[in-house]
């Protein structure tokens, strides 16, 4: 099967859901019309964090930089729009990040909503020793609460992290974290990882709650192969951390048929993963992504 290229995929939308239609509204643009029944993302846990979440959280981090991203950039009516039929289909959890600019696009999807039923996860970046340390960590998270309008994170992970030794190199963080966990203002923290040497290291770090790994079965965007990355992933779930799949399509990569149902497959049933974020770019395609791990993981 010939591969779709992502430009394709996000403009056409995934043809093969069936619980849609597409309807006129009046100004020569189109919407979808859903049908009832639509299959409902389950909840697990999150490794030994405490904390429960779905099987699927809302990307919103898709080609990110300079504080927005290709959710952000389609404008506050239809995130909200996709944010707000993401709860209705059980993805009640949003990944989100400062370099995304997505806080006040989450911050107004989530204002209607009930935030007892929604898991927010944030991602903080941090820069080497020696460099301009920028704002305390306590400082950059109370803008975070403010942009979203929260008084608590369930999750922030260090962001991009791309060679081992972080533990050290990252310690201030680490310990404003630590302690913003102890005040309540976060519930877990983590590690998103962008290097093999990174998530060998949140595997076996105790302090390590959550981790944010690239994993697929075609090593497209990732740090080893996929052989590789399983195994370390498994002793990080022996060791109780959460595991969030990203790059689960490989970055836009993967989205042929074949290519999207192998992936999600593969993550659950072998990845070693407890959820995955997919940053989806239309309601067809939230819609086939979560009718794919609704069924795929509740099999």
């Amino acid at each position: 099967m010939s591969k779709m290229n992502r430009r394709v995929f996000i403009k056409t939308g995934v043809a093969t859901v069936a619980s849609l239609s597409v309807i006129g509204n009046g100004n020569g643009m189109a919407r979808i019309a859903y049908l009832p029944n639509n299959a409902v993302v389950g909840v697990g846990p999150l490794g030994r964090s405490g904390l429960v979440v779905p099987r699927m959280a809302m990307g919103t981090g898709t080609t990110g930089y300079n504080r927005s991203s290709n959710q952000t950039r389609q404008g506050m009516a239809n995130f909200v729009r996709l944010a707000h039929r993401a709860y209705e289909r059980g993805v009640r959890f949003y990944d989100m990040a400062d370099g995304y600019g997505s806080h006040p696009f989450v911050g107004e999807a989530i204002k209607t909503l009930p935030r007892e039923n929604i898991i927010l996860l944030s991602k903080i970046w941090t820069l080497e020793p020696g460099r301009e340390l920028g704002e305390p960590v306590a400082d950059t998270l109370d803008r975070f609460r403010r942009e979203v309008g929260t008084e608590y994170f369930d999750i922030v992970l260090m962001h991009c992290l791309m060679q081992g030794g972080w533990s050290e190199s990252r310690k201030r963080y680490i310990d404003g974290l630590s302690k913003a966990k102890q005040d309540g203002v976060v519930r877990a923290v983590g590690v998103s990882c962008h290097s093999y040497d990174a998530l060998v290291e949140a595997a076996e770090s105790p302090w390590v709650d959550v981790i944010m790994a690239r994993i697929n079965p075609f090593q497209s965007k990732m740090d080893g192969t996929p052989d590789a990355i399983k195994a370390v992933l498994a002793t990080a779930r022996n060791n109780g951390k959460g595991i969030i799949g990203m790059k689960i399509f490989g970055e836009g990569d993967n989205v042929t048929e074949a290519e999207r149902e192998q992936s999600i497959q593969f993550a659950f049933t072998q990845g070693n993963v407890h959820s995955t974020t997919l940053g989806t770019e239309s309601l067809a395609q939230l819609d086939d992504a979560a009718d794919r791990v609704a069924r795929i993981t509740q099999s």
